[in-house]
């Protein structure tokens, strides 16, 4: 039987080569896309501003040690108390123990757990220092502002008021307004530090927006219409953020003492388990003459670790805000010896120095 002829197949020509012979038109016709050509880098995703803040924040040493140690207090504070069983304020038997397996801060002069008034005594400190902080921050950032942009009586008034605030010894006076206030407990003592406190930060702010209110974006802004209000805090405040965040952590070291104070002299509510009242209660006690020292270098060395911790967190915001203070890391030996490699021809993945270089080296 004779076989038919088969037929040739049809041959397609890859969408990616022009057809040779075929005319402009045809290549043309295949688009931008078919033609070869380099393969495109893929585009690299803008960052976030407050991301590539939180980043360069986090890269210093200082701010982060700060913030390690300010965040176990924290986690302390939030969940401490759910971990004790046994009322802070229960007496026993248990008179002036030193530190032990059964008591692991030692007991007070009525029997007292140290351990458990200190984890209880922590969140009440912590939640009153920083909500206090954050009052006396806002505070200073509305006088501050306002009377830096608004000039003229606005700002004589709010700089007057600053004046006899920063004239006035803080500390004495908040001793002297709670002595006298009938209400005791830590809404008198955070009432108290935040009248006597908001003054010299917001001098600050005072003096650092009189220096934005001519600059361009704010001209700009001003002409294109925007409400005064909108100009102060969403056009000059995110420009003096990091001078307003540095004031909150110096602050807040400023109300953990002040508060430890006042309650330390009995200005406070003495029945409420703090570090302040511990401190009140040990010299009460007279636990210094009686050997007791575990009554007081609990609360004082947590007092001591939060305050570093704030003060680094400061230094860090510093040296953010400001490239002048900024340190430069040293590299490490590995470090030194990938980039001795690289420049030697050893390629980016290598991580060790030819020998030569190595002994070259020293």
């Amino acid at each position: 039987m004779a076989m038919l002829p088969q037929s040739p197949e049809p041959v397609v020509a890859p969408l990616s080569q022009p057809q040779q012979g075929a005319g402009a038109g045809t290549t043309a016709g295949l688009g931008p896309a078919a033609l070869p050509g380099p393969a495109l880098a893929p585009t690299p995703v803008s960052e976030r501003p407050w991301m590539s803040l939180w980043r360069i924040f986090t890269l210093n040493r200082k701010a982060m040690v700060g913030i390690c140690i300010v965040g176990f207090f924290f986690l302390v504070a939030i969940f401490g108390p759910f971990f004790i069983h046994r009322d802070p304020s229960a007496l026993s038997n248990d008179v002036l123990v030193p530190p032990s397996s059964s008591h692991w801060l030692g007991t007070t002069q009525t029997g007292q757990d140290i351990f458990s008034q200190l984890v209880v005594g922590t969140r009440v400190s912590i939640l009153w220092g920083m909500a206090t902080g954050l009052v006396v921050t806002a505070i200073s950032v509305l006088v501050g502002l306002c009377a830096g942009y608004l000039g003229g009586i606005v700002d004589e008034v709010l700089s007057l008021l600053i004046n006899v605030f920063l004239v006035l010894p803080s500390f004495p006076l908040a001793v002297l307004l709670a002595a006298y206030v009938p209400f005791k407990g830590p809404l008198t003592v955070a009432v108290v530090i935040t009248l006597t406190s908001w003054a010299y930060q917001a001098r600050v702010l005072r003096a650092q927006t009189l220096s934005l209110r001519r600059r361009d974006f704010v001209e700009a802004a001003r002409s294109g219409g925007e409400s005064t209000w909108r100009i102060i805090f969403f056009e000059i405040f995110p420009n003096e953020i990091a001078i307003v965040a540095a004031g909150f952590v110096g602050t807040a070291i400023y109300v953990i003492l002040a508060a430890a104070g006042l309650e330390f002299l009995g200005l406070g509510d003495v029945t409420v388990v703090d570090w302040g009242t511990m401190f009140y209660w040990a010299q009460n006690n007279d636990a210094l003459l009686l050997g007791a020292w575990w009554w007081f270098a609990a609360p004082g060395l947590c007092i001591a670790l939060l305050g570093a911790g704030l003060a680094l967190i400061n230094f860090g915001i510093d040296e953010v805000a400001n490239p002048r203070l900024r340190s430069e890391a040293r590299p490490s030996k590995r470090l030194l010896r990938q980039m001795l490699a690289r420049s030697l021809g050893g390629g980016p993945g290598s991580e060790t120095a030819p020998v030569g270089a190595s002994r070259s080296l020293g």
